[in-house]
Parts: C-alpha cells; sequence; structure tokens
C-alpha cells in the first residue's frame, strides 16, 4: 500500500499486511489532529519505506518512546513510531486507497466527544 502527505514531499510503501486499523480519540491524537477521532492502521517495520522527495517526516515525542510524523511543509499527521516493536503507524487517511480499511475498534472511547459517540 502506498500513501503520503497533502503537497507529496513525504510518500511511503508498505509491503506488509495492514494490522489494527482502529480509531483513537485520546488527547495527544484529539490536538494532533483537530478532529475528535484519528484513524490508524499498522504496517510490520520490515516491508515499508520512505519514498518522497522529503524522506521521513519530522518526528514529534508524543509519550517518551513514542512520536508522531508530520510533513514539515504542509503539516499533515502521517505515522507513529514506537507504539508497538515491529511496527509503523500511519494515519488511515493519508493511504491512497483505504476503502478496505475498516477500524475495528475506538482507543479512549471515553474521551470521545458527547456530540460524536464511539463508533466501534
Amino acid at each position: 500500500m502506498n500513501g503520503g502527505c497533502l503537497c507529496g514531499n513525504i510518500r511511503f510503501s508498505a509491503t506488509g499486511d495492514p494490522d489494527f486499523p482502529h480509531l483513537c480519540s485520546c488527547p495527544h491524537c484529539q490536538r494532533l489532529s483537530g478532529a475528535p477521532v484519528m484513524s490508524w492502521v499498522s504496517f510490520p517495520a520490515k516491508g515499508f519505506e520512505w519514498t518522497g522527495p522529503g524522506g521521513e517526516p519530522t518526528w514529534y515525542e508524543t509519550f517518551p518512546q513514542i512520536s508522531r510524523g508530520f510533513c514539515p511543509i504542509c503539516g499533515s499527521t502521517l505515522a507513529s513510531k514506537g507504539d508497538e516493536p515491529g511496527l509503523v503507524g500511519v494515519t488511515i487517511m493519508a493511504l491512497d486507497d483505504h476503502t478496505d480499511l475498516v477500524p475495528i475498534k475506538q482507543s479512549f472511547a471515553h474521551n470521545a466527544v458527547p456530540w460524536l459517540p464511539p463508533s466501534v
């Protein structure tokens, strides 16, 4: 699967199977996205590569040893590293084709905004 940021500076390719597509309503994801929920999926680090002209995203440590990656040009939040050993997380909406990925859980559902109830 391929994907990237809004401006195309950061691109990636993942050859492994997607793992654990989910929504997240943690305060960090809400602030990163400016939205009540973000959607994530993981891929094996082996077989994942950054392919765009910008190389890897710029990383910001949100928790000790857990970082979120974003494009330094357009600001798109793209990726996560450090959550699970051997996996790279990407935002589902950063994928060029995300039609087959359906979230199976909502992490931090207790933190969901009241006007948008948990969906899974």
